[in-house]
């Protein structure tokens, strides 16, 4: 018994020498050969099984061991097998994969993530004169939007609210300060985007558009210097109206597929004979289209008559195009689920644009991929993801207040079990989306772009949104249902979908980019060996394939034995950054990297390039990228605001969801596994002791959704930044306000009612009221905070009703354009 006590134990000691020091192959051999010395010498190890156990290492060793033989023996072979299972991979998806950079997510992809690193970032922050901008006019700004007016009455914001943007420079956020622009962080961009969302999507897409992926952007780090001279000034007061045409109706998320075509040629531009191309495109879903002054067109050129050498084809080249050219049609509207930013469609045949106008000029012809690619990298992790955290704040604070407020058998509806467990998802999601939303515009910041991180963001804040609005809905109930300028969240709703599909569908997001790219860009050795192996010049390649593939192998048994030991409790030897209750949480994401790292090493070595094709099994590996990096986040998040001990119950909640949500994403995929017998296997080697991450208990939920109830510091750090106003007569203002008359008056509401049986609810108890006070049961002062609480609080309940011809004619006008057979029933 004692023997085999002590064979496990080296055996053990061993498995955790390879796990935790990174032992080289020599280290290696040494260490092993010197333990089977060792065991067979002092009689522990029987001389019939050690002998024979080192001869057979030594016969696998020795050729491991020595570079030459290893290449021919072993190297060869697997180098020749790679190249065939290895999928095609075109230029288009190679520029994608090369865009941008890596950061945070490369700890993640290494099994063994470096939390002091993590924590020693710098605190996203913004600076004096960002937070003047954010207080003074985006505070201002917010101040004049009516979203009722804009969606319902004028489709369009007034005039002023447009003047304002302008003048402001709320166009020229990320436009350099020596061009006129504002010069700001992402992060400012980021929060002055979700302020502005706090209080009309209209509004916030309409400024978000030209600070995202557009001509600014591609101008400052793709246009010439004339270029740049020429139009960023414009852009950044307004003078010019951006809009940028990619989506084409045959190619949406294969926007390499676009048809859009400019031929080169000579021809005709103020006066005198150019060299140019001549356009023809049909585009669609473009914001800002029906009011942009300088369109940014992205479409595929071709040089037939090899005007500029022998390539025929250039590829995807992007221009920009002043609206007002002869041939450009433009100005007609989409209307996006009653959201009424300006979107709409734009075309042209033959229309002849000068070199000029490419953005690089005849440099840039064939560049366009890179350039889209390049800033879609950092520009995919600000807006959207700043519009999904906008909305989930948006949510925990006023639908939390009207839990609070609002009342069914005398009690908050909010103190109801069922509404309890949508308000903890609406507080746990909105901390997990925030903290995300910092983290990575802090990595811009820091000089990053995010290429994966941006995609998984874009992903999860939108439908992490979806969820928490549909419980905001649920919630409300019929409050939310009925159109009216009383209406708080019924635009939110509408617009989810936009979110969720703009700027790469997120099904597409899901399954074939967050795992797909991050498994070539953040893997230490993938990108090596696919880059050794598409060497045309193949002794290089195989010398370069041989040193990635020797680190690759060290790289996935240390993760695989990680993940066993870890799941066997050995996690809990890990030493971690930071002490207290979040601890284990660190212990927690550092196994469930080794398990991640271990899970995308096996599959890709066992499907090759079938598994870009088997998105479902790339979507749950994405599923764990992607909440191992918001775990990252929310620990972060909480070491940066100070260890606030109130927001406990949030880090909990959403540490927990993150790590049920990976443990589920592994069950779902070894479940499915190609090899069912072989995906069995795994998860016991995964889950030893079983799959133990449960989901955030009742217990939990009701610490959280009891934080949305009531004003407190966790609340206003959780919703912070959001517009906020306590006017009774605004939209979301008379939430706030109404909250803090029911909070005061509530003690009053009990002591009336244990007195007399009675509840003040609406002036048709004036008298009883009245005589409460003369029977000295409560003051004039306390009687009329009863009426004030119950007056804010009907008007916080009430909805909106209208005329039963306010809506004849509505919508009536200019008929859509399009196939006249189709027609509504």
């Amino acid at each position: 018994m004692m023997q085999t006590l002590i064979l496990v134990v080296a055996a053990l000691a061993l498995l955790g020498a390879v796990a935790f020091l990174k032992l080289k192959l020599v280290q290696f051999n040494a260490l092993f050969l010197g333990a089977l010395f060792g065991l067979t010498v002092l009689g522990l190890l029987p001389k019939a099984i050690g002998i024979p156990l080192g001869l057979v290492f030594l016969l696998l060793v020795v050729p491991l061991s020595l570079p030459q033989l290893r290449q021919k023996l072993f190297t060869e072979r697997l180098y020749n097998w790679f190249a065939q299972v290895l999928p095609p991979i075109s230029d288009t998806e190679r520029v994608a994969i090369e865009a941008g950079t890596v950061w945070w997510d490369r700890d993640l992809f290494s099994g063994d993530p470096d939390w002091k690193k993590l924590l020693a970032f710098p605190t996203p922050k913004l600076s004096e004169e960002e937070q003047a901008f954010i207080d003074g006019p985006t505070e201002e700004l917010c101040r004049m939007l009516d979203d009722w007016q804009i969606t319902s009455e004028l489709q369009d914001m007034p005039e002023p609210v447009w003047d304002f943007i302008k003048k402001n420079k709320f166009f020229g956020m990320i436009v350099p300060k020596e061009y006129g622009g504002l010069g700001f962080s992402a992060l400012a961009n980021s929060t002055v985007v979700m302020k502005i969302a706090s209080r009309s999507t209209t509004a916030a897409v309409t400024v978000m558009v030209p600070n995202s992926l557009g001509p600014a952007e591609l101008l400052m780090h793709y246009g010439t210097q004339d270029q740049r001279d020429h139009y960023l000034p414009k852009l950044a007061v307004g003078e010019e109206i951006p809009c940028f045409a990619l989506t084409a109706p045959t190619a949406g998320s294969d926007a390499g597929a676009i048809p859009d075509k400019g031929i080169v040629c000579r021809g005709e531009y103020q006066g005198k004979e150019v060299l140019g191309l001549k356009v023809t495109w049909n585009k669609r879903y473009i914001t800002l289209g029906p009011v942009a002054t300088v369109l940014g067109l992205a479409f595929k050129a071709y040089d037939p008559d090899g005007l500029l050498g022998d390539q025929k084809d250039l590829g995807i080249t992007c221009a920009l195009i002043p609206t007002d050219t002869p041939g450009v049609n433009i100005g007609r509207r989409h209307m996006p689920l009653n959201i009424s930013f300006m979107n709409g469609p734009n075309s042209g045949t033959d229309v002849f644009i000068p070199m000029d106008w490419v953005i690089g000029k005849e440099a840039g012809l064939g560049d366009g991929w890179r350039m889209l690619m390049g800033c879609l990298a950092a520009g995919r992790a600000i807006s959207l993801p700043a519009m999904g955290a906008a909305a989930s704040k948006y949510c925990a604070r006023y639908v939390g207040a009207y839990a609070s407020i609002r009342k069914q058998f005398r009690l908050p509806i909010g103190k109801f079990e069922g509404v309890e467990e949508a308000l903890a998802r609406i507080g746990g999601l909105s901390y997990l989306t925030e903290a995300g939303r910092v983290m990575t515009a802090g990595s811009i910041d820091l000089g990053e772009k995010p290429t994966v991180l941006s995609a998984i963001l874009k992903y999860h804040n939108t439908e992490s949104m979806r969820t928490v609005v549909n419980d905001s809905t649920d919630v409300l109930g019929g409050k939310a249902i009925c159109l009216g300028p009383k209406n708080f969240l019924a635009r939110i709703y509408q617009s989810i979908p936009i979110s969720i599909t703009v700027e790469g569908a997120n099904i597409l997001t899901r399954s074939m980019i967050i795992f797909g790219q991050g498994a070539f860009r953040c893997h230490p050795y993938v990108l090596d060996e696919i880059n050794a192996v598409s060497d045309p010049d193949k002794q290089r390649g195989l010398i370069a394939f041989d040193k990635a593939l020797l680190g690759h192998l060290g790289y996935t048994t240390r993760n695989f034995i990680r993940a066993f030991l870890f799941g066997l409790g050995g996690s809990r030897l890990l030493a971690t950054p930071v002490a207290g209750s979040t601890a284990r949480y660190y212990r927690d994401l550092s196994r469930f990297s080794a398990i991640f790292t271990t899970l995308g090493d096996i599959s890709m070595l066992l499907l090759g390039g079938e598994l870009k094709r088997r998105e479902k099994l790339s979507a749950r590996l994405g599923d764990c990228l992607s909440f191992l990096y918001y775990g990252s986040a929310i620990l972060k998040r909480f070491e940066d605001q100070g260890r606030q001990v109130d927001d406990l119950p949030l880090v909990h909640w959403s540490m927990q969801y993150c790590l049920h949500q990976m443990q589920q994403a592994v069950l779902g995929l070894l479940q499915n596994y190609p090899v069912p017998a072989l995906g069995r296997v795994l998860k016991w080697l995964m889950f030893p002791l079983g799959a133990r991450f449960k989901a955030p208990s009742d217990r939990l939920g009701h610490q959280v959704s009891s934080l949305l109830l009531q004003p407190n510091p966790a609340r206003d750090r959780l919703t912070a930044g959001l517009f906020i106003t306590d006017e009774a007569s605004d939209v979301t203002g008379c939430l706030e306000h109404a909250l803090g008359l029911v909070i005061e008056a509530a003690p009053i509401e009990r002591k009336l009612y244990k007195a007399t049986g009675f509840i003040y609810q609406s002036e048709q108890d004036s008298e009883k009221l009245q005589q409460a006070v003369r029977d000295g049961l409560v003051t004039e002062t306390e009687a009329d905070l009863l009426i004030r609480a119950v007056e804010a609080t009907m008007q916080v309940i009430n909805v909106d009703d209208f005329a039963a011809d306010a809506f004849v004619n509505s919508g009536q006008g200019d008929q859509p354009s399009g196939d006249d057979s189709i027609r509504a029933a």
